[in-house]
């Protein structure tokens, strides 16, 4: 059984976003959570709400045993960019990429 939690619309970009990830992608439950807490990007509290709330759904809704879950998969997928422009020199405009992600967190029993 697997359960799932996914955050749509994170205001940080992917490429930051899958460096946290990176890190508790095949990890127990309890290790991953201690390495988010550990972890210094400001986008790991993000992901521990995730985890936690992957690990609610698993318990509630899937009746799994919370100490023997694994994150299975974890990913990361690019959200819509909203573009926003600035002032340059002689009357030009440089365009500004604000990046979303969408985060995907499936939890599974061993």
């Amino acid at each position: 059984m697997e359960a799932k939690a996914i955050l749509k619309y994170l205001r940080v970009s992917p490429q930051k976003t899958r460096l946290v990830v990176d890190l508790i992608r095949g990890k127990k439950v309890d290790e991953a959570l201690s390495t988010l807490g550990f972890c210094k990007k400001a986008v790991g509290r993000d992901i521990t709400k995730l985890v936690k709330s992957a690990v609610a759904n698993a318990e509630n809704t899937k009746n799994l045993d919370v100490d023997k879950l694994v994150v299975r998969k974890a990913f990361v997928d690019p959200g819509p960019v909203m573009k926003r422009t600035y002032s340059k020199a002689m009357g030009r405009g440089a365009l500004v990429r604000k990046r979303t992600s969408h985060v995907t967190i499936v939890l599974a029993e061993i």
